[in-house]
């Protein structure tokens, strides 16, 4: 049967159920801020006992990406990211997950070429493409002052 790309685009959107975009964004909103408002309560409870703001926010870091990995290990983080959606990726948790996820799945294959592999195939870009990014705004900050 031949279409022509008028009558594909009509039978995809005759097929394709709509999104619920309002919902979406919705969950999305208080999903991604109830994370971040834990995150925040981290920060203030090691403010709390008396550290400063710079170490608080490097400990809270740790704690979040700790809890992300954590959640995403006992499969909790995938059904709070199939409620919350891109609410859940935002946060720093959500790269704790995308690390864990992937090292879950294959750690059938080895600790290797299974979990150590696999580990970063998600990740690995975001943290290749962010040391890039960032060693080019030092050169180029550096050439402009």
């Amino acid at each position: 049967m031949k279409m022509t790309n008028k009558q594909y685009d009509e039978l995809v959107k005759e097929k394709s159920p709509n999104s619920p975009l309002w919902k979406n964004m919705i969950f999305a909103f208080l999903i991604g801020g109830a994370i971040c408002t834990v995150g925040q309560g981290v920060k203030n409870l090691f403010e709390y006992f008396k550290l400063d703001n710079e170490a608080a926010a490097t400990a809270t870091s740790i704690i979040m990406v700790f809890l992300g990995a954590f959640f995403t290990g006992i499969n909790v983080y995938d059904k709070l990211a199939k409620l919350g959606g891109a609410g859940t990726l935002v946060p720093i948790t959500g790269f704790a997950n995308a690390v864990v996820s992937p090292a879950m799945e294959f750690k059938s294959e080895g600790i290797v070429t299974g979990l150590c592999a696999k580990m970063f195939t998600i990740a690995g870009p975001v943290i290749v493409f962010g040391t890039i990014g960032s060693a080019l705004y030092g050169v180029l900050l550096a050439i402009i002052n």
